[in-house]
């Protein structure tokens, strides 16, 4: 029993819930207002209190759940879709100038961080939370570009890829049949643990105004509008973070023990 994998999944699933019942349910509109009842600690009616404009922060929590999850699924989506055949490619061309062109354009994605690309596009279509997936999305192109990459290299000379040379497939042919296939598991792993990067870029784009603007909730946004209140109510802080700090920590956990249950080389080793 992998208790990393199951602890893991159950506090992801645990708020991936939490944003899909938000569609269809929250305890108060997340949006409505109520000044009579700012600053409420967490009570019988607010399950978490409320914050500073008398809005329900466990429906924020879900809302903002929903936000954060759905910015950084389409952004890992947008890495995986493009890095990974850009990874096989690259590695069907090792030595050649299609490799070295996908290369150098990595280094190049790489020397500017995600918060730098958003500020870039920003500055260009305003704020919001399509800029931010798209900042977040470009920077995981690079990340699983060389991971492809680097595990197919090791692939291309085992036995059984020379027998599909020999065979007659093309590199193409190759590269989707038979690596593909053997380096699903490290992608399957490292989407995880890019998924909550993904996660923490968010809240990170969202605290400084860059991500998903008022009056859609985000845990990032509401770190923000919290850290003048702390002294007055620390919940309105507490109670994002421990969301985020949860998210990521379930994330990475799962991470931990898909790599665990994935690798042959653990499973040996724990036998």
């Amino acid at each position: 029993m992998n208790r990393n994998l199951i602890l893991g999944g159950a506090l992801a699933c645990f708020f991936v819930l939490a944003a899909l019942v938000s569609f269809v349910w929250t305890p108060f509109d997340y949006t409505a207002m109520n000044i009579p009842e700012k600053f409420q600690r967490p009570n019988a009616v607010h399950w978490l209190g409320t914050d500073h404009f008398g809005r329900d922060i466990f429906s924020m929590i879900m809302v903002g759940a929903r936000t954060s999850i759905a910015v950084a699924l389409v952004a890992v989506s947008i890495g995986i879709a493009i890095g990974v055949p850009l990874g096989l490619t690259a590695a069907a061309r090792k030595g050649g100038w299609i490799d070295e062109i996908i290369m150098r354009g990595n280094d190049l994605v790489f020397a500017f961080p995600s918060l730098v690309i958003a500020i870039l596009i920003t500055a260009v279509f305003g704020p919001g939370a399509i800029n931010a997936i798209i900042a977040i999305g470009i920077f995981n192109v690079p990340v699983f570009a060389r991971i492809t990459r680097g595990a197919a290299l090791s692939l291309w000379e085992r036995e059984f890829i020379m027998a599909a040379r020999v065979a007659g497939k093309s590199a193409a042919r190759i590269s989707w049949e038979h690596i593909l296939p053997n380096v699903m598991n490290l992608l399957i792993v490292q989407g995880t643990i890019q998924f909550s990067l993904a996660i923490l870029a968010e809240a990170g784009l969202s605290y400084i105004g860059l991500g998903a603007q008022p009056p859609i909730p985000s845990w990032g946004r509401m770190l923000a509008d919290a850290q003048t209140l702390v002294a007055i109510a620390p919940h309105l802080a507490m109670i994002p973070g421990i969301a985020i700090i949860l998210t990521v920590l379930g994330l990475n956990l799962m991470g931990d023990g898909l790599r665990d249950l994935l690798d042959p080389r653990l499973r040996v080793a724990r036998t």
